[in-house]
């Protein structure tokens, strides 16, 4: 090898490590891109839930009305009930939860984002499945509830257009959740008396030592 030769085989390992360290620094940056967006829809996720009802505000309890009037106000509620789940990290959201006493709710389908208007259920299958159900109201806690495998809901959407859906689980589940909520009802008031306790527990406000 003369030194022209030495000297380029040289040069090809110098050009080797320095794109190891490219590729390093890429990758770096990459995961700190990664880790800055994780925090931000962290932030996001919960500036969202300070803004839904949780767990002992009465609205929660209280039986929702009928929507009558098909509206421009209608259609931004529903718009604004779809941005806050997402950005609360959730499949589902009744009206009730936003302090709103109209029958409407919103959840996502097969990656689609559904709104529900005077919704009914009209059919539902006799098989049931008992899976473990969280709330965005009730931050924390998930207890088994038992839900029909299958339902299919009616209503219309928020400009009055008549929808209806046949729905399997898990979606079927988030239905039958939302519409619960309509009528006042958690899904702490659907578990076993074990599991209700547990959460009940979970949901009281704890004693802050040292206070009098």
């Amino acid at each position: 090898m003369d030194e022209h030769d030495h000297e380029h085989a040289g040069h090809e390992h110098a050009d080797q490590e320095d794109g190891e360290h490219d590729h390093d620094h890429t990758q770096d940056d990459a995961e700190r891109r990664e880790a800055d967006a994780e925090l931000e829809r962290e932030a996001r996720r919960l500036v969202a839930l300070a803004r839904i009802r949780q767990y002992g505000d009465p609205v929660l309890r209280m039986k929702a009305r009928d929507v009558e009037a098909y509206d421009d106000d209608l259609g931004r509620l529903a718009e604004r009930m779809t941005a806050l789940m997402h950005e609360a990290q959730g499949v589902g959201l009744a009206a009730t939860q936003v302090g709103v006493l109209r029958r409407l709710f919103v959840f996502v389908e097969d990656g689609e984002d559904r709104v529900v208007v005077n919704p009914v259920i009209t059919a539902r299958s006799d098989e049931t499945e008992v899976d473990d159900e969280g709330c965005l109201s009730l931050r924390e806690v998930l207890v088994p509830v038992e839900r029909p495998c299958r339902v299919t809901i009616e209503g219309t959407d928020a400009s009055g257009a008549p929808v209806r859906f046949e729905l399997q689980l898990p979606a079927a589940r988030i239905v039958q959740h939302e519409l619960d909520h309509l009528d006042g009802v958690l899904i702490i008031d659907r578990t076993d008396d074990e599991s209700r306790r547990g959460a009940l527990a979970r949901l009281r406000p704890q004693p802050v030592l040292g206070a009098r």
